[in-house]
């Protein structure tokens, strides 16, 4: 016993000094710098309540000790990563995490092997206890789809019930990459459903793809990945919708910071400054701070609305190859409250510009909200999340009573809007001085739009003339409108115009293979370079580009 407990501080020791190689400083983006205290999404996390007992007896290193174990889920014989929450029609929370033996020889790298478990509770931080293993499979999401049935998702494959307490039967997961390129290898999906019930899905890499029914298999339409455009090394992203808009996270494990980023239809995404999470914001209500060395897997549990009300984190107590079986390091999943957004409606109808003097919204009271006494109107701003997260924003003006509503009257100057924004910010404070901010709908704004994607055409010859098929998709929630598309090549480094055509009416998720004639560009079984762009109207051009070999 001696002879083990010697070899695993020697370990310990050397792993300890591969931190550096494991986990690099990243140089914050210049631009975050003046942003507004609210105006990240990391101000958005609360202490944490302090339910059960304070403990040093448990594992840990010394950073996180002592703490509130009821929290999430732990146990010293397993150790658990990933998971997230849903809540059934009786108020009860159901976890679906993974987790394998902390005495395993490897030690954290057992993950491989993992299984996912059941696990419920009365509350929604916890503790969370094992009901039932449902079967093998790392990184867990559940999500429900239209018919009522539930998809568990794992690395590679899923399991399916009609309930949330099973029985589940386990599927393989496809899934078509349309001529496209996978930005990263498939795993760590994360999933929302559409307004239309259907449903996206984000990759590892960064990549969109697209279900009409929620069950595989689903479809690639992103060219690139939407990630953001800072060195990062990037994977566990959560994707989450609201009656607003759709939101995502996305982790830079290397880095230890996240990414937050904001869309209007879930295809195209912008991203906002500023931290998501980092290390250090787990603390609880009595002031006790647990300052867990990696925050990875972010998952949110929703109300209603759609609306994040709290992340839940897998944690580990120190770095992955320095958790070695059977010694004091482990890991775990924690919840954490988030402040909620307000809901707030645009009451002007007419596009605000800049000839526009005043804009209306109204703050909606909620139970444990009331606008007409818990907001410091001072503090207010709105507009343009470019300005309004940099302290900037239109201001109040003046105030009337709607009921138990308030209507807010702000004098439209520095607002910010443009044709870049899709969604509308109020940032402030309340009168005991939290957080307070909300998103609107902008009324003008058109939210279900076609999605037009086409794949690689396939190209014949015959004689001097180049048949093409071409294959075009329609992955809105909408119908579609004929749309002009483009076929080029490239010779000598330019691009030269191949064929013109209109894209046909499509319904949602409908497609059709348009079959077009051109003249002989280059011989039979030749790579050609090849550019499509479909124009839409009214939004931004897909542009698709590879090398096509003529048959």
């Amino acid at each position: 016993m001696k002879i083990r407990l010697l070899i695993l501080s020697i370990l310990a020791i050397l792993t300890a000094n591969m931190t550096i190689a494991q986990d690099i400083e990243r140089q914050r983006p210049k631009e975050w710098e003046g942003l507004a205290g609210g105006g990240l999404f990391i101000d958005r996390f609360l202490p944490i309540p302090t339910i059960g007992k304070l403990s040093s007896d448990t594992w840990g290193a010394k950073a996180v000790k002592p703490r509130y174990t009821d929290n999430g889920i732990e146990e010293d014989e397993w150790s658990y990563w990933g998971g997230n929450i849903k809540q059934d029609e009786k108020g009860n929370y159901h976890l679906y995490v993974c987790r394998w033996r902390e005495d395993s020889q490897k030690g954290h790298m057992e993950w491989p092997n993992s299984e996912v478990v059941h696990a419920i509770a009365d509350n929604s931080m916890g503790p969370f206890k094992y009901k039932e293993t449902i079967g093998k499979g790392h990184n867990p999401e559940i999500y429900q789809i239209k018919d009522g049935r539930y998809v568990l998702y794992v690395n590679n494959g899923y399991y399916l019930s009609n309930t949330l307490n099973g029985p589940w039967k386990y599927n393989k997961f496809e899934f078509d990459q349309r001529n496209r390129p996978i930005f990263d290898h498939m795993a760590n999906f994360t999933f929302a459903q559409r307004e239309d019930d259907s449903y996206l899905m984000v990759c590892r890499g960064g990549g969109i793809w697209l279900s009409e029914n929620g069950l595989p298999p689903f479809y690639q339409v992103s060219e690139k990945s939407v990630y953001p455009p800072y060195d990062g090394r990037y994977e566990d992203p959560v994707v989450w919708r609201t009656n607003i808009q759709y939101h995502m996270i996305v982790n830079d494990w290397l880095g230890r910071i996240a990414y937050y980023l904001r869309s209007k239809d879930g295809i195209n995404w912008k991203v906002e400054p500023g931290e998501a999470y980092e290390p250090g914001i787990a603390k609880y209500e009595d002031g006790t701070k647990v300052d867990w060395y990696k925050f990875e897997r972010i998952k949110v549990l929703q109300d209603k609305y759609g609306r994040a009300i709290q992340a839940n984190f897998a944690v580990a107590d120190t770095i992955k190859k320095q958790d070695l079986g059977s010694d004091h390091h482990s890991s775990k999943n924690i919840g954490i409250p988030l402040t909620i957004g307000r809901l707030i409606t645009v009451l002007d109808k007419e596009k605000i510009g800049s000839q526009t003097k005043l804009i209306r919204i109204k703050i909606e009271a909620e139970e444990g909200f009331n606008p007409h006494k818990d907001i410091n109107l001072k503090s207010l701003r709105f507009g343009a999340s470019e300005k309004v997260n940099y302290g900037g924003g239109s201001k109040v003006l003046k105030t009337k009573k709607s009921g138990d509503d308030l209507i807010i009257t702000f004098n439209a100057a520095e607002n910010g809007l443009n044709e870049d924004n899709f969604a509308a910010k109020l940032l402030g404070k309340t009168r005991k001085g939290k957080l307070l901010f909300a998103y609107a709908r902008l009324p003008w704004v058109n939210y279900k739009e076609q999605a037009l994607s086409c794949r690689f055409p396939i190209l014949s010859l015959n004689g001097r003339e180049l048949k093409i098929e071409l294959e075009i998709q329609n992955f809105g929630q909408v119908s579609s409108s004929l749309s002009d598309v483009k076929i080029e090549f490239q010779k000598d480094g330019k691009w030269i115009e191949l064929v013109q055509a209109k894209a046909p009416d499509l319904k949602p998720f409908e497609k059709q293979v348009l079959t077009l004639y051109a003249k002989k560009i280059t011989e039979i079984g030749s790579t050609t370079q090849l550019r499509i762009t479909i124009n839409q109207k009214e939004q931004k051009s897909v542009v698709l580009e590879g090398a096509v070999i003529i048959r």
